[in-house]
């Protein structure tokens, strides 16, 4: 925030606050989103995908479920609502997931309701790394669009286009609300 804007914060709060009265207490919710944040929450998201991976090869599936349902509580804003997430690897008529245990089926399988989802989180990833084309960002939110390339366990690197949208929560931290990744278009 800028030292002006800063000020006429300030400024503002002083009227808000009956003339003689004692100080009130001031919560900010839905602060702007900073670049910084946004490539930390990226970089977490990438850090997370091999840390799932790292998991269920070194501790099996329960324990990597334990850990994507914990980073899908951190990450994702389902808390807040339906998260429009269209995975990579999905097929009609799951394509979208729209809820947490969509979400989770899709990156550890094991989920009955999702039969087509074998666990993308553990094909034994290990490096994640992102691109941006460009980042948006208008206040609460930001909007990111580029590449997410993702090492296999052979070194052999898959690219994905991949756009994510993040606000912030009431509690001032970022949350994705929108995931959409599809494999790059090839033409004949």
């Amino acid at each position: 925030m800028s030292a002006r804007n800063s000020m006429m914060t300030a400024a503002l709060l002083a009227l808000a606050v009956p003339f003689g009265a004692a100080s009130a207490q001031t919560t900010v919710v839905n602060q702007a989103v900073t670049q910084t944040e946004v490539l930390a929450a990226q970089r977490a998201w990438c850090d997370a995908l091999v840390s799932i991976s790292t998991t269920h090869a070194t501790q099996g599936q329960p324990a990597a479920k334990a850990l994507a349902e914990r980073v899908i509580d951190a990450a994702y804003g389902y808390q807040m609502g339906a998260v429009l997430f269209k995975p990579t690897l999905t097929v009609a008529p799951q394509t979208f997931r729209t809820t947490r245990a969509g979400a989770l089926a899709y990156f550890v399988g094991g989920d009955t309701a999702f039969p087509n989802d074998k666990g993308f989180a553990l094909n034994g990833w290990t490096k994640c790394e992102i691109a941006n084309s460009a980042i948006f960002i208008a206040g609460d939110s930001a909007t990111t669009m580029g590449n997410v390339s993702i090492t296999g366990p052979n070194g052999a690197v898959t690219t994905v286009d991949k756009t994510w949208k993040f606000v912030k929560d009431d509690a001032g931290r970022l949350r994705i609300v929108v995931h959409h990744s599809s494999l790059p278009f090839r033409p004949n």
